[in-house]
C-alpha cells in the first residue's frame, strides 16, 4: 500500500508513470556474448567510484608546489583510512579504463557500431578519451618525481605535433617548461573542466542506448525465429547490480593489499619532484599510453627528412580519427553483413595495442 502510494504521489507530480512502462517493456538480446555487455554498466561503476572518493580526496589535497606533495603524505600517514580511500581511488582510475578498453573492442567485434547507433559509438569513443586524459591530467597532482618527469615526457610528445603542437604545450604547461603552473592547471582539468565534459558526453551517451536499445546479432534479421531477448528491468538491472557488487568487492581486496598498484598499475608517493634534479631514468607512462609510448621508440630519428616522432604522433592522430569514425566508412555497413576484413582489422588493432604494451614492460 506504501509503495503504491508513494508512487501515486510521485506520477501526479513528475509523471513517472510513463518512463516506467518503458523500462519495462525494454528488452535486452540474449546471445553467446552477452557477458561482454556487462562492461559498459562495469565502466560506468568505476567512473561512480571515482566521483566519490574524488570528493573524499579534495577534503584533503591542495593543489601547489609546496603543498601538494604534503598534502597527499598527510593522507597517508595521518589520515584515518586515507591510504585506503586514495588505493581506491587509484585501482578504479586504472580498471575504469581498461573495462571502457573492452567495452570499446567489444562493441567493435559485435558490429554494434554500426547503423543507427553511430552517435553512440562516437560518444563512447570520446567518453573513453576522456578518461585517458584523466589519468593523464590526475598523474601530476601529487607532485613526486615520477610525475613530474613523466608529465614533462607526456606534454612534450604533445609539443611534437606540427603547427598546433609548440602553442598545446604552452597552454598546457602554462609555460615552457612543467611547474606550479602546469600543477594548477592540471588540477583545474582533472577536477572542473573534464567532470563536466564527461558528464554531458555520458549522459548523451546513455539516452542513445535508451533510446535505441542494445545491438541485436546481424544473424536475427535473416533469421527472426532465433530472436531471444529478456527485459531489462528487472532482469539485466538486476545482473548488472549483481555484477557491480562483485567488482565492488574485487576493488576493495586490490586497495587493501595492494595500497601502492602492481605490477604496470602503481602510484607510490616516492620522493618530492625538483624540476633541477637531473630525470629519473626509465620513464615510462601508464599502462595505457605505453602502446603508442613503445611505437614511437621504434621509430628512426628521421623518415623521408621528416622527424620520426612527429610523424609517429600523426599516424596516431589519423588513426584514432579514422577508429572514431569508423561507422561512417565501414565498408559493411550497408550491406549488414559481418565483414570479415574489418574484424580482421580489429584483431590487428588490439594485437598492436597489448604487444607494445607488453614490449614496452619488458624492453628496457
Amino acid at each position: 500500500m506504501r509503495e503504491s502510494r508513494l508512487l501515486r504521489w510521485l506520477d501526479e507530480r513528475y509523471q513517472i508513470r510513463d518512463f516506467l512502462d518503458f523500462m519495462s517493456h525494454k528488452e535486452v538480446p540474449v546471445t553467446g556474448h552477452m557477458p561482454w555487455l556487462y562492461f559498459g554498466g562495469v565502466s560506468l561503476f568505476f567512473f561512480l567510484i571515482q566521483v566519490i572518493t574524488g570528493i573524499l580526496l579534495l577534503f584533503y589535497y591542495k593543489a601547489g608546489v609546496d603543498s601538494s606533495y604534503e598534502s597527499v603524505r598527510f593522507l597517508l600517514t595521518e589520515v584515518e583510512f586515507g591510504w585506503l580511500i586514495r588505493s581506491i581511488h587509484s585501482w578504479s582510475a586504472n580498471l575504469f579504463i581498461l573495462a571502457a578498453f573492452i567495452h570499446m573492442f567489444s562493441v567493435f567485434f559485435l558490429k554494434g557500431y554500426r547503423k543507427p547507433r553511430e552517435l553512440t559509438w562516437l560518444s563512447g569513443f570520446v567518453l573513453l578519451v576522456l578518461a585517458m586524459a584523466f589519468g593523464f591530467s590526475g598523474y601530476l597532482l601529487p607532485w613526486n618525481e615520477l610525475a613530474f618527469f613523466a608529465t614533462k615526457v607526456g606534454t612534450g610528445i604533445v609539443g611534437a605535433i606540427p603547427v598546433v603542437g609548440k602553442p598545446l604545450l604552452i597552454l598546457l604547461r602554462g609555460g615552457e617548461d612543467v611547474s606550479g603552473a602546469t600543477l594548477s592547471r592540471f588540477f583545474g582539468i582533472h577536477v572542473a573542466m573534464l567532470p563536466g565534459i564527461f558528464v554531458l558526453v555520458l549522459g548523451l551517451h546513455m539516452l542513445f542506448i535508451q533510446r535505441q536499445g542494445m545491438a541485436e546479432p546481424e544473424a536475427w534479421t535473416e533469421n527472426p525465429a532465433a530472436r531471444k531477448t529478456m527485459p531489462f528491468f528487472p532482469n539485466f538491472a538486476l545482473r548488472d547490480l549483481l555484477l557491480w557488487l562483485i567488482v565492488l568487492n574485487v576493488l576493495a581486496l586490490l586497495a587493501v593489499f595492494f595500497p601502492d598498484g602492481w605490477g604496470p598499475f602503481h602510484w607510490h608517493l616516492g620522493e618530492k619532484a625538483e624540476p633541477f634534479a637531473p630525470p629519473l631514468p626509465g620513464i615510462r607512462p601508464e599502462w595505457y599510453f605505453m602502446f603508442m609510448f613503445q611505437a614511437l621508440k621504434f621509430l628512426p630519428p628521421e623518415i623521408l627528412h621528416v622527424e620520426g616522432e612527429v610523424l609517429g604522433v600523426l599516424g596516431f592522430g589519423l588513426a584514432g580519427l579514422l577508429w572514431a569514425l569508423l561507422p561512417f566508412w565501414d565498408p559493411a555497413r550497408k550491406g549488414g553483413r559481418r565483414g570479415r576484413r574489418m574484424t580482421y582489422f580489429g584483431i590487428l588493432a588490439l594485437a598492436f595495442i597489448v604487444v607494445m604494451t607488453i614490449l614496452g614492460y619488458v624492453l628496457e
